[in-house]
């Protein structure tokens, strides 16, 4: 297959997976070497093993980090940081895109920037909810309250309970009053963590007031 021919028939899709040549190409083989010589070119780049997107001057739409990180590792949800950071409750700037799964925890590199994934039980896998990337492509990011149950819960061993101003000082929280102190111990309720629910009514008293 020619790769103009292979562009024209995935230009619409903002990620490709090599379990859709099939529906691409009868010679399914002929076409994965192709993609090994298209690479090489940088006409395609990796995600990950098996996930791809056209390259930087051949896609018609520049996927938002966010959906990267969906897709890269699924069942995932963007939380912690990276989510902080979208809410506000935190300053911008995040090094990596950061995410978590029911799955092992895991870490993908690639031209786009790094994509961590932090395990959680599956009964402590909620709090998200999907919202509209800037090309109208569905995003499942934790809900404010989640992401900083999950941010800490997943960093308990850095928190101490006498230790008031580290959530101002090292993690520069701000922007809190806006969250629901109701909603954000029962989401702190689903870890059954006693340390965690220690820290939360630490953080409820200094920064969400």
């Amino acid at each position: 297959m020619k790769y103009l021919t292979f562009k024209q028939k995935i230009k619409s899709l903002p990620v490709f997976s090599t379990g859709l040549l099939s529906s691409l190409a009868d010679d399914v083989n002929t076409l994965k070497v192709q993609l090994v010589g298209w690479k090489k070119k940088e006409l395609i780049i990796p995600l990950r093993k098996g996930l791809y997107v056209l390259g930087k001057e051949e896609r018609e739409i520049e996927p938002s980090l966010f959906y990267l990180a969906n897709q890269i590792f699924i069942p995932s949800y963007v939380s912690m940081e990276s989510a902080l950071a979208f809410y506000g409750l935190i300053p911008e700037f995040v090094a990596q895109s950061t995410s978590v799964t029911v799955r092992k925890t895991c870490r993908f590199e690639n031209s786009f920037g790094v994509f961590s994934y932090q395990h959680l039980q599956p009964k402590c896998y909620t709090g998200y909810k999907a919202i509209k990337d800037e090309n109208n492509l569905n995003v499942l990011i934790a809900e404010p309250e989640k992401a900083v149950i999950d941010f800490l819960y997943l960093n308990l061993s850095k928190f101490d309970q006498f230790k008031k101003d580290i959530f101002k000082e090292s993690y520069r929280f701000q922007n809190c009053n806006k969250l629901n102190k109701r909603k954000f111990k029962s989401t702190a309720n689903l870890f059954e963590s006693k340390k965690l629910n220690i820290v939360c009514d630490l953080f409820i008293k200094e920064i969400i007031k």
